[in-house]
C-alpha cells in the first residue's frame, strides 16, 4: 500500500525477520557471541544482518531492558536537584541497546518474516508493553521531569530543547503519569491486552494475503492480460510447484493488472472478492473481534485518561488538533469529490452499455473500465507506459532530484551485510562529499514481507551521545520482479510510490537534530513523502529516468503529453475511496462508550449513511485496514491533510523554478531538518511564509 508509512512499528518497535538460522538453542548461543552486545563491526556500524539470527533478538531484548531500567534507576536516584541535563539529556540516551534491537526487529519482520520471528513478536509484545508501562508509570521519574518542565520558564533553552521538553512532558501526562494507582493498573491491562491483539491483527492479515491463489488452467482465461502479468503469473506457478498453470494472487503488483486487463469478469470478481475479504472469513485468521476488542479498549484507553474519544486523545498533539478539524476537511473533499466519481461511473457505465454488456458496473469491474476510459480519453496505455518505467532507472531518477535539489550524491554498496538478497545498498554523501547516512532499499515483495510501502530506520540521526549519529535507512515497497531477462519495470502509480517513499528517506537522511527524542505528526510527516510526488510527473525530470529498457530511447514527447493531461483521470474513484476509509476511521475513533460491534454491520450502515456509492469500496475495510491498528489510528487522514501541505509547498518551486536553490534549501532547513522537534504550523510558515492554502490540492485533483 502506497503511504503506508508508516511504519507499523507497534511502539518501541515489533517487526522483523531474519536471515539464517544457526544449530544453536538460545540456551547454548553464548552471550558474547549475541551481536547485539557489542558496537557493531561493519561498514558505517550498520546492523550486521549476516550474523543476526531468530536466537538473538529475546536475549538481546531481554538485556536491553535491564539496562534500560538501571539507566532510568540511576536517574531517578540522583540526589542531585533535577535539571535539563541530568534529567531530560540523560532520559534522552537512556535504552540503547533496547533501541538498537527494537529497530533491528522492526525492520525485519515487517520484510521478511518466518515462524521464529511471528512467535518472537507475539512473547515480545506483552513484555515490551510491560516494560513502556514501568517506565511511563514511573513517579519518581515523572516528578524529575515535571519538575523541570515547572521551571523551564527564564531558561536558556534552546528553541529544540524548549519543544523536547514541553512534549515529553505531556506525553508522560498522555501516558497515564498523574493517573492514581488503581487508574494505572487498569491502563496497564488495556495496553497489554492491545498489544496482543495488534500483533495478531498484522500476522492474520499477511497469513490471508498470502493463502488465497487465484490458479488458472485454461489459457483462455488469461485473455486480455499484458504478456509480463501472464509471464509473472507463470513463474509464480512454477514457485507454487503447478507447472504449467498460471496463478494469480492478492498482492497488488499481481492483482491490480488482472483487474485492469482481465477480460474474464467472473474470475475479476473472484480475485477482488478474496482481496476485500482478508480477515473476513470466519476461519483461524479472522479480525472481525480483534478489531472490536481493539475499537472497544481504546474507548476505555482514552477515557481514563480523561478524553471523550480516542480521536480527541490521538488528535491533541497533532497538526489537526481535534476530530472537528479533521472532519471540516474530510467533509468538505467527501462533497467535492463523490459527484466526480459519480460521473466516472456514468462514463464507465456507457461503455458497457455500448458494448451491450448486459449488467451494471460493480466494484471488481472498475478497474477494467476505467482503463478502457482512459484509452478513450488520453490514448494512454499503462503498458505502453510501463517499459519506460524500469525500476533502477526510477530510482535513480529519485536520486537526481534529490542531487539538484540537495546536492546529494548515492554510491551503491558492495559487500554489504544486507537485510534480505533482494535489497540494495547506497552511501548518501552531502554536497560537500562529507558522509550523511546509508540507505537500504527493498523493492519487490514475496510471502515474508507484508504487503504496502514504508520507510524507517536502523539508526537515527542524532547528537545524543555527543558525538554526530549518521542515520541507516531502511526503503520497503512491493513493486513486480524482473521477469526473464528483462529488467523490473512499474507502474505509473508504482513510480509515484517510489518517489513517495523516497521523500520519508530524505526526510531521514536530513535529519539535524540533537537528540534522539522526537514528536512527529502523520498529517504533517507526509509532507516530505508526498511532496516528491511532483517532481515525478514533471516532464524535466521524466526525461532523466523515463528511458525505453530496450532501446534507450527518452520517452517521447506524446507520452508525456498523455501523461499531463490524464492528471486528472479518475480522480472521483482515488479521492472516494480514500476518504471512505479515512471516514470509517474517524467514525471508530469517535465512539464515546466501549461497546461490542458487529464490523460488518457497521461498516455497512456507516458508508449508506454517508453516500458511499456501492462501485466503490473503501480502500480498506476494517479486517485488513493495517494502518490503524499501527501508527495511523484515527490518523489515516494524514495523508490528505498532508496534501494541503505538499501541493500548497510545491506551488513555491513553480513560482520560482523546479530546483530552485533558495527555496529548495528553505524547505530543507525548515522541514526536513527539524521535523519532530518543532511546532508544525511554524515549521510551515518560516518555509512558505504563510500558512497553507487548499486551492492548489482541489485544482491537482479537479475538484474545485
Amino acid at each position: 500500500m502506497k503511504k503506508n508509512l508508516i511504519l507499523m512499528l507497534v511502539a518501541v518497535g515489533l517487526l522483523f525477520a531474519a536471515c539464517s538460522k544457526t544449530s544453536e538453542t538460545p540456551e547454548e548461543a553464548p552471550a558474547v557471541d549475541n551481536p547485539f552486545f557489542a558496537e557493531y563491526d561493519t561498514p558505517f556500524k550498520v546492523p550486521p544482518f549476516d550474523i543476526i539470527t531468530p536466537e538473538h533478538f529475546i536475549p538481546a531484548y531481554e538485556k536491553g531492558m535491564e539496562e534500560h531500567k538501571a539507566d532510568i534507576e540511576t536517574l531517578v536516584n540522583n540526589p542531585e536537584a533535577p535539571t535539563y541535563d541530568n534529567t531530560i539529556v540523560v532520559l534522552d540516551r537512556s535504552g540503547k541497546l533496547l533501541s538498537n534491537v527494537s529497530r533491528v526487529f522492526g525492520g525485519l519482520s515487517g520484510a521478511n518474516t518466518n515462524d521464529e520471528l511471528k512467535a518472537i513478536q507475539k512473547e515480545m509484545a506483552p513484555r515490551l508493553a510491560a516494560h513502556r508501562d514501568e517506565i511511563n508509570l514511573n513517579k519518581k521519574l515523572f516528578e524529575r521531569i515535571k519538575a523541570v518542565y515547572e521551571q523551564r520558564e527564564g531558561q536558556n533553552y534552546t528553541d529544540e530543547q524548549m519543544y523536547l521538553l514541553e512534549n515529553l512532558y505531556k506525553r508522560y501526562v498522555r501516558s497515564g503519569a498523574n493517573l492514581n494507582d488503581e487508574d494505572q493498573a487498569k491502563l496497564k491491562e488495556i495496553n497489554q491486552r492491545m498489544s496482543k491483539l495488534g500483533v495478531q491483527f498484522g500476522q492474520n492479515v499477511l497469513a490471508e494475503t498470502n493463502e488465497f491463489k487465484l490458479v488458472i488452467e485454461n489459457e483462455e482465461d488469461l485473455a486480455g492480460l499484458p504478456e509480463s502479468s501472464i509471464t509473472g503469473a507463470s513463474e509464480a506457478a512454477k514457485d507454487a510447484e503447478l507447472e504449467g498453470k498460471w496463478v494469480f494472487t492478492t498482492h497488488k503488483p499481481s492483482m491490480i493488472p488482472f483487474l485492469q486487463y482481465s477480460e474474464k469478469r467472473d474470475l475479476r470478481e473472484k480475485l477482488y472478492r478474496a482481496y476485500t475479504k482478508r480477515g473476513d472469513n470466519d476461519n483461524e485468521y479472522d479480525n472481525k473481534k480483534i478489531i472490536s476488542d481493539l475499537i472497544k479498549l481504546r474507548v476505555e484507553r482514552a477515557n481514563l485518561l480523561g478524553y471523550k474519544t480516542y480521536a480527541d486523545y490521538r488528535l491533541e498533539t497533532r497538526m489537526s488538533g481535534n476530530p472537528e478539524n479533521v472532519y471540516t476537511l474530510l467533509d468538505r473533499l467527501w462533497d467535492a469529490s463523490l459527484p466526480v466519481a459519480k460521473r466516472e461511473r456514468q462514463e464507465m457505465q456507457a461503455i458497457i452499455d455500448r458494448e451491450d454488456g448486459g449488467f451494471k458496473l460493480a466494484s471488481w469491474d472498475w478497474w477494467y473500465y476505467a482503463e478502457k476510459l482512459r484509452k478513450e480519453k488520453y490514448q494512454l496505455d499503462d503498458n505502453e507506459l510501463r517499459p519506460y518505467f524500469v525500476l533502477n532507472n526510477v530510482r535513480d531518477g529519485a536520486f537526481w532530484v534529490a542531487n539538484q535539489l540537495y546536492g546529494l550524491t548515492f554510491k551503491e554498496l558492495d559487500g554489504m551485510p544486507l537485510p534480505h538478497p533482494d535489497a540494495q545498498v547506497f552511501e548518501v554523501k552531502e554536497a560537500d562529499g562529507s558522509h550523511c547516512g546509508v540507505l537500504y532499499m527493498d523493492f519487490h515483495p514475496r510471502t515474508s514481507k507484508r504487503g504496502g510501502a514504508w520507510c524507517g530506520t536502523y539508526r537515527g540521526q542524532s547528537r545524543k551521545y555527543g558525538k554526530e549519529i549518521d542515520p541507516v535507512v531502511n526503503l520497503v515497497c512491493n513493486f513486480s520482479k524482473p521477469i526473464g531477462d528483462n529488467p523490473a519495470m512499474i507502474t505509473l502509480e508504482e513510480v509515484e510510490t517510489l518517489f513517495h517513499e523516497f521523500g520519508h528517506g530524505l526526510d531521514n537522511l536530513l535529519s539535524n537534530k540533537t537528540y534522539g527524542t522526537t514528536f512527529r505528526s502523520s498529517d504533517f510527516s507526509e509532507l516530505p513523502a508526498q511532496i516528491m510526488e511532483h517532481w515525478a510527473m514533471e516532464p524535466t525530470v521524466l526525461k532523466h529516468y523515463a528511458k525505453h529498457y530496450q532501446t534507450g530511447e527518452v520517452i517521447p514527447d506524446n507520452l508525456i503529453d498523455k501523461i499531463v493531461k490524464s492528471g486528472l483521470f479518475n480522480q472521483g474513484f482515488i479521492t472516494v475511496e480514500y476518504l471512505a476509509a479515512c471516514l470509517l476511521d474517524m467514525k471508530y475513533h469517535t465512539l464515546t462508550k466501549p461497546q461490542d460491534l458487529d464490523i460488518n454491520q457497521f461498516e455497512k450502515d456507516y458508508f449508506e449513511k454517508i453516500g458511499l456509492i456501492p462501485e466503490i469500496l473503501s480502500r480498506y475495510r476494517s479486517t485488513y485496514f493495517n494502518h490503524i491498528i499501527g501508527g495511523y489510528a484515527a490518523g489515516y487522514y494524514g495523508y490528505i491533510w498532508s496534501a494541503v501541505l505538499d501541493c500548497d509547498a510545491f506551488e513555491a518551486f513553480k513560482e520560482t523554478s523546479l530546483f530552485d536553490q533558495k527555496t529548495a534549501n528553505a524547505f530543507k532547513t525548515s522541514i526536513l531538518e527539524k521535523n519532530g522537534t518543532a511546532d508544525y504550523m511554524s515549521m510551515y510558515i518560516n518555509f512558505r511564509g504563510r500558512e497553507p492554502r487548499i486551492e492548489p490540492l482541489l485544482k491537482k485533483r479537479g475538484l474545485q
